[in-house]
């Protein structure tokens, strides 16, 4: 019996380290790393818009200065509402809709080009020019995207970058 008591107050000694850190502390990152949203951002209530002229910058400190997704999956910088001048097209869908699955069940690995045309598993696209900017960091021929629906802007798509955990408006072009 006192070596089984001493058994776990050596282990409770050795979790106390474990239990005493900060979630911060866990060394997982908040934006990036391999998260993927369950769901893309919720639409802007109407009259809660965020007018801007430029994108957010780092909500925080080590954060991107660019739109980007916590891994509490909280989407920052998807505010601006349905009337966003720099999300209007002309012709919305006009190469027809994504059909090759969005959402975080669908992780693409990007297989070239850049903002103004990149592809992968045959599907094209191109980035927003407002967001152009956004994708610096992007490896155009290996980063991991996820595409979520746009539930504000009207014939757009959000690819989320997985390893950035940054995100950027997308317009489908087609397939090869």
């Amino acid at each position: 019996m006192k070596i089984l008591i001493g058994l776990c107050a050596v282990s409770l000694t050795l979790a106390l380290p474990v239990l005493a850190q900060e979630k911060h502390g866990s060394g997982k990152p908040e934006v990036g790393g391999g998260y993927i949203p369950k769901r893309g951002p919720a639409p802007v209530k109407p009259g809660h818009a965020a007018p801007r002229a430029d994108h957010p910058v780092a909500d925080k400190a080590g954060h991107p200065e660019a739109p980007h997704v916590h891994t509490n999956g909280q989407w920052v910088g998807h505010d601006t509402g349905k009337d966003d001048p720099h999300y209007h097209l002309d012709h919305p869908w006009e190469h027809g809709h994504f059909t090759g699955g969005i959402g975080k069940g669908h992780i693409w690995r990007l297989a070239g080009g850049g903002p103004g045309r990149f592809w992968f598993g045959g599907f094209y696209f191109n980035v927003a020019p407002f967001d152009v900017g956004l994708c610096a960091g992007w490896l155009w021929d290996t980063d991991q995207i996820v595409i979520y629906d746009d539930p504000d802007h009207v014939g757009w798509y959000l690819a989320y970058n997985v390893r950035l955990g940054t995100y950027a408006h997308v317009e489908y072009l087609g397939t090869s």
